[in-house]
């Protein structure tokens, strides 16, 4: 079994710690901005965004922010059975581990539900943490299964995406980004499903529910305008895949909407 023993979330130019070598705790640490660095036994590695770093225990490490650069990190540290986690390599091993992740808004997605778990402590919450940080390590395990994604194809879905972030409104097809990469259509969308861990399509209602999420408690919007500005003609379907992805329905989230004056 996993177990979440602390939650981090750092922000800014001034970060520093230190530890000793502990004989059962891991660090799990994820860049989202900028970039920092760590000393592990010696061994000077620099994490920038979209990039995970795992320390097995056993190894003392220090790390800090560079001088004038600001940066934003989540960190976990966890615990693990020895009897029962046979089934991730990545924790039988005793150096670190470094990833620039494809499959980086599905971890950071997961590290983020755990830091307001942690934080807000609703029921539970120590069951959630660690059934939502073995999740991210099993994405992290399978990417790093099938081995390093060539800096090509990272710069091809990260062109995809920025596509995507342009015209998630929109329906976005494979043809599109074929030629936004200037690769066959079948080309692109396997690319970007095995480097992200999702289809294209899941891309896009993942972009589409988080501009949701923010339009139903920040602005005065219904559910069916929010769901017409996002480009659902349906607000029946709008609602099933806002209650799949985020376990909630838009109404839940009207309820927390913000005071407007």
């Amino acid at each position: 079994m996993i177990t979440v023993a602390d939650v981090q979330h750092h922000q800014g130019m001034d970060w520093y710690t230190e530890s000793t070598s502990c004989p059962d705790s891991y660090t799990l640490c994820l860049v989202t901005y900028g970039k920092c660095v760590y000393w592990v036994e010696g061994q000077k590695t620099i994490v920038d965004k979209g990039s995970m770093l795992l320390i097995p225990p056993r190894l003392g490490f220090y790390g800090k922010s560079i001088p004038t650069l600001f940066h934003s990190k989540y960190v976990i540290i966890f615990r693990k059975s020895c009897a029962e986690e046979e089934g991730l390599p990545l924790l039988d091993r005793t150096k670190i581990v470094k990833l620039k992740l494809g499959c980086y808004e599905l971890v950071r997605e997961r590290l983020r539900s755990i830091l307001h778990q942690w934080e807000d402590k609703p029921s539970y919450y120590k069951h959630m943490t660690n059934a939502l940080l073995t999740e991210a390590l099993i994405y992290i395990n399978q990417e790093w299964d099938r081995g390093m994604i060539a800096d090509e194809k990272h710069r091809h879905v990260e062109r995809m995406k920025d596509y995507i972030q342009a015209h998630y409104r929109e329906k976005v097809t494979k043809e599109e980004l074929g030629e936004v990469i200037q690769r066959t259509p079948n080309y692109a969308a396997t690319l970007f499903r095995s480097v992200t861990n999702q289809t294209i399509s899941e891309y896009v209602h993942s972009r589409r529910m988080k501009t949701a999420m923010y339009m139903l408690t920040e602005s005065r919007l219904t559910v069916q305008e929010v769901s017409e500005y996002l480009g659902y003609r349906d607000a029946t379907y709008f609602h099933r895949i806002f209650k799949k992805m985020t376990g909630a329905s838009p109404s839940d989230f009207l309820h927390e909407r913000s005071r407007i004056k």
